[in-house]
């Protein structure tokens, strides 16, 4: 199998495990989860972030911040796989004698910080950039951010210092999926054109389909070559990629399926392959 069918199928069973795994207990948020896969199938499988399997605690690994912490658990199925805890944690998921929870927090291997409340992931995220620097260490930081997020006034102060600093270890991954949990952002308070934003806080960006492997990996080949700067992938993705009749509705936020939507779902992740 080639490297990129290898991402597609790795993408294919992180949606349909995430969803077993939150249907055990009926909690979590599986369309935030889904528009975000491609990303961090692209990051851990697609030989971007560096980490040493089974050691969480390599001093010398890349940082991964899901800032964005309703969609913690997308990341959950991927932390087993790569030894940072046992597989059968997953089917504890959310349950009290179970390691997983909803909004996670770094008692659970691999996860780097507490990012239950928006907008403080890119904070930590450029403190570790810095400091990670001025010790001489070549260890760089992904930090993957809700759209919505960037109402948060954090994440622009946190923009405006990493410019400042010249902090090009430090990337950070927007999920431009254009939704929120009371509707559509650009009726909301409008963000676009984000990117436009984004670079005039000094950042390199790029932006790009962000269920699309070889455009994020293309995209993540730019860390270190930005002149300097810290860099911004905007990903334009479909809230609850996947599933039919979740994609591109925010009512689907935090809502769990009936028994027959269940079924559906269950059908839609057999067959809906991203192929790109």
């Amino acid at each position: 199998m080639s490297k990129h069918n290898d991402l597609i199928e790795r993408s294919h069973w992180l949606r349909r495990t995430v969803f077993e795994m939150v249907m055990t207990t009926k909690r979590g948020h599986v369309p935030s989860s889904f528009s975000c896969a491609e990303i961090l199938v692209s990051l851990f499988y697609g030989g971007v972030a560096r980490y040493t399997r089974g050691d969480p605690t390599d001093p010398n690994r890349d940082r991964v911040y899901m800032s964005k912490g309703h969609a913690a658990h997308a990341l959950y199925p991927i932390l087993a796989d790569i030894g940072y805890f046992p597989t059968e944690e997953l089917a504890r998921y959310t349950k009290p004698e179970g390691l997983l929870r909803m909004y996670a927090d770094p008692s659970i291997p691999g996860i780097e910080a507490i990012c239950g409340s928006l907008g403080h992931g890119l904070g930590i995220a450029a403190g570790v950039c810095m400091a990670s620097r001025n010790d001489g260490r070549d260890v760089r930081s992904f930090v993957v951010l809700g759209d919505g997020e960037c109402y948060e006034g954090s994440v622009w102060e946190t923009a405006m210092f990493a410019a400042q600093q010249g902090l090009d270890n430090l990337v950070a991954i927007v999920d431009r999926n254009a939704l929120c949990i009371l509707g559509r952002t650009e009726d909301l308070v409008r963000l676009e054109p984000i990117d436009e934003k984004w670079r005039s806080f000094g950042w390199e960006v790029v932006r790009v389909d962000g269920h699309s492997h070889t455009a994020l990996l293309d995209a993540f080949a730019r860390v270190g070559k930005t002149g300097g700067k810290p860099l911004c992938i905007v990903a334009d993705t479909v809230k609850g990629k996947g599933v039919s009749f979740m994609e591109g509705r925010s009512e689907w936020h935090n809502r769990m399926p009936s028994p027959e939507q269940l079924e559906q779902a269950r059908r839609d992740l057999e067959t809906n392959r991203i192929t790109n």
